[in-house]
């Protein structure tokens, strides 16, 4: 999995954050501000269609009109596995589950798909134990 954090972390540029709202209360808010600050270009996935940090917001993976390398997901392991398949479907490089989010099967149609994956890691946290 080491592999897959180093690889998505330095060659992941454009992170659709599914689950990313105007909340600064959320978890998904600080970690795009953080991704943000290191020169990634982040895209908030969440219902609302929110504009969060100064970017604009899209209801779906679907709804982005322009590529994604990687897809972080910021919802509960038995609601992750779906963007694991629409990461698929848009053509992203890698799908990234945030701490506590861990589907096994996703995991496999991920990495079956040729896709980069890692799951239950945040990446704040490893861009600093780097």
């Amino acid at each position: 999995m080491r592999e897959d954090v180093d690889w998505i972390l330095e060659n992941c540029q454009v992170w659709a954050i599914v689950g990313l709202s105007g909340n600064p209360s959320r978890a998904a808010h600080g970690v795009a501000r953080f991704l943000q600050q290191r020169g990634k270009k982040i895209v908030p996935v969440h219902p609302k269609a929110e504009t969060v940090h100064g970017e604009q917001g899209y209801a779906t993976l679907a709804d982005i009109p322009f590529a994604v390398d990687a897809v972080d997901v910021f919802r509960r392991s038995e609601e992750a596995g779906q963007f694991v398949d629409e990461a698929i479907s848009v053509g992203a490089k890698a799908v990234w589950f945030q701490l506590g989010v861990v589907d096994d099967e996703a995991y496999r149609r991920a990495k079956d798909a040729g896709l980069r994956m890692v799951m239950d890691v945040c990446p704040a946290i490893e861009w600093r134990s780097r």
